[in-house]
């Protein structure tokens, strides 16, 4: 089909997606977007989520031609549009193979693998600036999923939920955080660090709080503020709660815990709780954890934060503490104090909700074990073998001077990585035996007789008060 120059001019929201803005233009004229995609050549299906609802992070690639067209119908200039549209350019060389340039073309792709990730943006700025209320996509990194003039956090796109926004009127300090980050991000520029890994980093330590917060009994903000964004009351539908409003409750957190880590006298802290030149165990009463309490303004948290030996943080300082001494990192960590492990990395509101809806439809052995092992009980358990398995790490650094201080300290190190081991075990099994497994069969795992694991059992609940 010809294409001549639209009639009516649709200005580009900045950082929109290409999908979005073919959805507005379609509005626009009075159009279904269907109707106006039909005058481009497609290639692939429209993404859906698990063969159900079409995402709303779908993203459009166009070819040359595609390009013009899509101008010539809003009236705009190709180079505003390069400005404005972060996949403007994404063209792939084989995006249409076989087909003439001069064909307006253009392929599906998911919005997160093209530009990064995409939220909603806010309905009510986009009237302001458009007149039309209509849904718009854009790409947003996570610390700019505030709108201060609403008082909304934009909600990630990319998960098959229906919800475009939560209300954070009753949370002014998450718009607070927003203006915070800006100065952190000045100083990671000036300290040489990549503002996103330093956020990224900072994510990942208070997303693992997040989930451990179930067993905090001192925690107050967290849970008064999911309360608020969630309309006043998570309480009917809880789980589903915390996953959808985990990223807005936490975030002025994971600002001020980026802020912490870029501070120079943290870093001191860090290695003055390592023993400094005579190395030692991280000690549970650290200065450096304690310090990260009182930034976010929970003085109790500093012990908890120093038992995570598996986590983000203690990893952090691992890394730290490598670098001020010239050791090497144990291979597969990567030589950069804001790197992330894979295994620390925080799963999006996408994949929690994805696996939470599989175990509500599908239960099967590992939602048996989820139903029958208390949330807190399977964090203790996950935390004790990341413990063991980071304190292993450190005794990789302490191998230098006099044999009998190195004797000392690794003997040490091994004997306390050796108790978090038999703690996670017997956690284990008191768990596997709570959730209905025959005590005969977890011995035979365990390698113990049956008498001295029941004795083990009954010590153990007692202990815990059970």
């Amino acid at each position: 089909m010809p294409h001549h120059p639209g009639l009516l001019r649709t200005a580009p929201l900045q950082g929109e997606t290409t999908a979005s803005r073919i959805y507005r233009i379609a509005n626009r004229y009075g159009l279904e977007a269907k109707a106006l995609r039909s005058w481009w050549t497609w290639r692939g299906p429209r993404p859906r989520h698990d063969g159900g609802p079409v995402r709303a992070d779908a993203e459009v690639l166009l070819n040359a031609a595609g390009r013009q067209l899509l101008a010539d119908l809003c009236s705009v200039e190709e180079e505003v549009l390069a400005r404005a549209l972060p996949s403007w350019a994404r063209e792939g060389p084989k995006l249409l193979p076989g087909e003439e340039d001069a064909v307006p073309a253009a392929a599906w792709r998911i919005a997160g693998a093209v530009a990064g990730s995409v939220a909603f943006g806010c309905r009510l700025c986009t009237a302001r600036r458009t007149g039309t209320v209509v849904r718009v996509v854009r790409y947003a990194p996570r610390w700019e999923r505030v709108c201060v003039r609403h008082g909304r956090w934009l909600l990630d796109a990319d998960a098959d939920q229906p919800l475009e926004h939560l209300d954070l009127r009753g949370v002014p300090e998450i718009a607070a955080a927003q203006q915070q980050w800006a100065r952190v991000t000045r100083r990671a520029v000036r300290a040489g660090a990549e503002p996103a890994r330093v956020f990224a980093l900072a994510h990942a330590v208070v997303a693992r709080w997040w989930e451990q917060a179930y067993g905090w009994e001192r925690e107050k903000v967290w849970p008064r503020r999911l309360h608020q964004v969630a309309g006043g009351d998570a309480g009917g539908d809880l789980e589903r709660w915390r996953i959808v409003g985990r990223d807005a409750v936490v975030f002025p957190e994971v600002v001020a815990v980026a802020d912490a880590l870029l501070d120079p006298a943290m870093a001191e802290l860090v290695w003055a709780d390592s023993g400094a030149e005579r190395p030692r165990a991280l000690p549970a009463d650290g200065m450096f954890c304690r310090r990260v309490g009182e930034r976010v303004d929970r003085p109790w948290l500093g012990p908890l934060a120093a038992a995570d030996h598996g986590g983000p943080l203690i990893a952090w300082m691992g890394r730290v503490i490598r670098q001020r001494r010239g050791a090497a990192d144990p291979p597969g960590y990567a030589n950069d104090p804001w790197w992330v492990r894979k295994e620390h990395q925080s799963v999006s509101m996408a994949g929690q909700l994805r696996v939470l809806g599989k175990e509500k439809k599908a239960p099967g052995s590992g939602r048996m074990w989820r139903a029958v092992v208390p949330a807190e009980q399977r964090r203790l358990i996950t935390s004790a073998v990341d413990s063991a398995e980071e304190q292993l790490l450190q005794l990789r650094g302490v191998q230098t001077g006099p044999t009998a201080d190195v004797a000392r300290r690794l003997l040490r190190g091994l004997g306390h990585s050796a108790g978090l081991i038999e703690n996670a075990w017997k956690r284990t099994a008191l768990a596997a035996v709570n959730g209905g497994v025959p005590l005969q069969e977890v011995a035979r795992w365990v390698d113990m007789p049956v008498e001295e694991l029941s004795q083990m059992m009954t010590a153990g609940r007692q202990e815990n008060g059970g």
